[in-house]
């Protein structure tokens, strides 16, 4: 073969081949958009239907939501009744597994007691993560957030930028959850046994993502690891419930946490985390955890 049909046979073959990366990356990008239009019907719906029957409509079946541990949502919106007043929310980032089977949205809420023409009197920031049920619909898995002093406002929506490392394989359901809660009660105890942020600076992503109480939303790990408690403060946790996507590189955990210093607890609440497989290995990219109210 000549040099230039070899050439000419190599340029084919690579164009193809980035043809081929290009129609995946499309395709989990479809995927995302998909799922931030889902969070943008549930909050139009809240809008024009009420916060009551657009949480029924939207969560699954199964969905849980905060109260302050976790409880059935559709159990707990179906006892209430409706209520004055106007919730909404704007996705600011939004990541979904490679089999396009679970995914979560993030960003800044607010609530406004007589309506869309009122000052908003709360906010915070909220978090959502989304399943995709047996009809092929997204239906929202569980719902988790922060109260804040202040409004932070969603700046242009965001993807994950560095996918290219994240690898994904089938894996039996079983057996990833038990993986994702192996994972969580060593986190835990490495939490415990070398301080929060020492933990925590292991096992979280360089664009992880936190939330907490009163504080701006982290975004990476270094402004991640300033909210974490400092030294002297134990910060544990124990995981009830894990799930993950059926490509296995996508998966969450919840559970109760505690935060005590020198024998005495400070804290209780609960947690959700996301984890998120990048270059062979389980990382955290979402963490948020919410004290419970104060007796």
């Amino acid at each position: 073969m000549s040099r230039q049909l070899l050439i000419a046979a190599l340029v084919c073959a690579g164009a193809l081949s980035i043809q081929g990366f290009a129609q995946k990356d499309s395709v989990r990008t479809q995927n995302r958009r998909a799922l931030v239009e889902m969070e943008h019907a549930f909050a139009k719906a809240a809008a024009t239907k009420g916060t009551r029957d657009a949480f029924l409509e939207f969560l699954a079946d199964d969905g849980i939501i905060f109260q302050p541990g976790p409880v059935n949502g559709k159990k707990f919106w179906t006892e209430r009744q409706p209520r004055k007043g106007l919730l909404s929310w704007e996705p600011a980032f939004a990541d979904v597994s490679r089999a396009g089977d679970l995914g979560y949205t993030t960003g800044p809420w607010e609530f406004r007691p007589n309506g869309p023409d009122d000052k908003p009197v709360a906010f915070g920031q909220y978090f959502t993560i989304w399943k995709k049920q047996s009809d092929g619909s997204w239906k929202a898995a569980l719902d988790r957030g922060v109260s804040t002093e202040k409004s932070f406002p969603a700046q242009s929506l965001q993807f994950p930028l560095n996918d290219e490392s994240t690898t994904s394989s089938k894996v039996e359901p079983a057996k990833g959850r038990a993986t994702l809660l192996v994972l969580e009660e060593r986190f835990s105890r490495d939490c415990v046994v070398n301080s929060a942020r020492t933990a925590f600076n292991l096992y979280l992503a360089d664009d992880a993502r936190m939330l907490r109480e009163n504080a701006a939303p982290a975004i990476g790990k270094p402004a991640a690891t300033a909210l974490l408690p400092e030294a002297g403060r134990l910060l544990e946790w124990k995981p009830t419930m894990a799930d993950i996507s059926a490509s296995g590189d996508l998966g969450y955990t919840y559970g109760a946490f505690e935060l005590n210093s020198r024998g005495v607890t400070l804290q209780r609440g609960s947690y959700v985390r996301v984890w998120k497989k990048q270059g062979g290995k389980w990382r955290v990219v979402f963490d948020v955890l919410s004290p419970d109210p104060q007796p």
